[in-house]
């Protein structure tokens, strides 16, 4: 499987609220599948940035122009090489957006867990611009994947490589994607 992503994905997308694990799970799996990996949160403008710093959540009107450059990423740039891309995704209009832009079909990696466990892991970071205090607003956002999203929920409560075990499987299962 390496250097391409299966059937006709353009790309694939690691999801979650915060503390959640998408950068280092995103990382694994690019890495084990060949890919680059993009963190998304390094395509949020300044402004953005500031904004959840100050712990005030994003409005749609924040994200979208963040979504078409995460968008970008996953249509592959100037040589079309599809990527894996740590992005919360949160909404099910949010993942439609990255779909279209992306043209074409997405695979969406839906790491979810239990809320205490998310916020230690929030609060255990250091130098990341996302407040604890916005956990909560995130989990309230967040819509979990529709049943004709193409997608794969990964509990965290297990180790990272398992859970990067777990995706690369539900790849290499018969129609998927």
């Amino acid at each position: 499987m390496a250097g391409a992503v299966p059937g006709d994905v353009r790309g694939v997308v690691v999801m979650g609220v915060a503390g959640c694990g998408k950068s280092t799970v995103g990382w694994l799996l690019a890495a084990r599948l060949g890919l680059q990996f993009v963190d998304a949160d390094d395509l949020h403008p300044p402004s953005n940035v500031a904004k959840m710093s100050a712990g005030t959540p994003l409005t749609d009107d924040d994200r979208r122009p963040w979504l078409a450059r995460v968008a970008e990423v996953l249509r592959g740039g100037d040589d079309g090489a599809p990527a894996v891309v740590a992005c919360s995704a949160l909404r099910r209009s949010y993942r439609d957006i990255l779909r279209a832009g992306a043209g074409g079909d997405v695979a969406f990696v839906h790491l979810h867990g239990d809320r205490d466990l998310l916020a230690r892991r929030i609060a255990a970071r250091a130098d990341h611009f996302m407040p604890p205090a916005l956990l909560d607003s995130q989990l309230a956002t967040l819509e979990p994947l529709g049943s004709d999203e193409t997608g794969v929920m990964v509990d965290v409560d297990r180790t990272v490589d398992r859970a990067v075990d777990v995706v690369a499987g539900w790849f290499s299962r018969p129609g998927v994607p």
